[in-house]
């Protein structure tokens, strides 16, 4: 993230707090703020989560949430809402498992309709979200399709805004990952699936969902810490997720013209499925996420009043940033 000036620090100091306050219920209570009296509500961010290193657990890509071991937190349980996106319409794709599932189950929860895209074979996990948006009382459209060709990109949109009746958050976090150690081992269809679902989609569906979204609406995408420290195993997605970062900031420079804000997410080591079903050299799993300062990997669940936040229109003065969560390695 680009700042002029010397109050870089105090700038995202303050943009995280102030959107942690912004989404997340009862923070400024459990932080002891306000004078509510009661003791503080503090969790210990080193051990909120496991710390266990991951077995060793392949699964054919996409893989399946409801297969791993143990099952990500997407804020199943823990989310709970308080009305700050009454009425809204949000699109996600990738919507059935990771950090998808944890904006879905979220943007339900502060009541927006929401429609999930996801890969056909992600049926199961996607039926499960479904049912979360709905006893939460919202409306839930489901959109299976592959997402690589300009006409899916295009009959996802169409779709959610007929099942939504409009379309105001656009959320693009579809991604694939596969790990390979050395450029010679990547093959020419692993670089175009990579670049096609990462960041062509993103280009595509965005391209396809601004002439439905008023003024107001905003553009969520999921980049990562690979946007700005690439890992050497993940040379392919490491250069789409570098591209997303320069696409966020472009876009929103065009979209302001139009009271449309665009934000990047950048996550760091999350358990999500993309992890086991290649997103990681064979026998390394267990190293995931280790070697963070908090000393584990994230929870989709930790990111939900992020997603929240960028949404609502308490960041409304916030557009063409990047706002890390990498358990304390430094980026964004």
């Amino acid at each position: 993230m680009e700042f002029d000036g010397p109050s870089r620090r105090m700038v995202l100091g303050g943009a995280t707090i102030g959107m942690a306050a912004a989404a997340a219920p009862g923070f400024a209570e459990a932080a002891g703020a306000g004078g509510g009296g009661g003791a503080p509500v503090l969790r210990d961010p080193r051990t909120k989560y496991t710390t266990e290193p991951f077995k060793e657990q392949p699964q054919p890509w996409p893989a399946l949430q409801g297969k791993m071991d143990p099952k990500p937190d997407s804020g199943e349980t823990s989310y709970t809402g308080s009305g700050r996106l009454a009425g809204r319409k949000a699109l996600i794709t990738g919507g059935d498992s990771g950090i998808g599932r944890a904006a879905a189950i979220a943007y339900a929860r502060e009541g927006a309709d929401v429609a999930i895209n996801y890969y056909p074979t992600e049926e199961p996990d996607a039926q499960e979200v479904a049912e979360y948006i709905r006893k939460a009382g919202r409306k839930a459209v489901l959109i299976p399709a592959d997402l690589r060709t300009l006409p899916a990109c295009e009959k996802i949109v169409a779709d959610a805004v007929k099942g939504l009746g409009g379309l105001d958050i656009l959320v693009n976090n579809a991604a694939y990952q596969q790990s390979k150690a050395d450029i010679s081992e990547i093959s020419d269809e692993q670089f175009v699936r990579t670049f096609e679902t990462n960041i062509f989609a993103m280009f595509r569906i965005s391209k396809a969902a601004i002439p439905q979204m008023p003024a107001g609406s905003v553009i969520i995408n999921t980049g990562s810490v690979n946007s700005y420290d690439p890992g050497e195993e993940l040379l392919d997605y490491a250069s789409t997720k570098g591209a997303i970062l320069i696409f966020t900031k472009g876009l929103a420079k065009q979209l302001a013209k139009k009271g449309i804000r665009v934000n990047m997410v950048a996550p760091g080591p999350f358990w999500t499925p993309l992890q086991v079903a290649g997103g990681q050299l064979p026998g390394t799993l267990g190293e995931f996420g280790q070697d963070t300062p908090l000393g584990r990997a994230g929870q989709p669940a930790e990111l939900a009043a992020l997603y929240v936040a960028l949404a609502s229109d308490e960041t409304s003065f916030t557009t063409g940033g990047a706002f890390g969560a990498n358990g304390g390695k430094g980026n964004p």
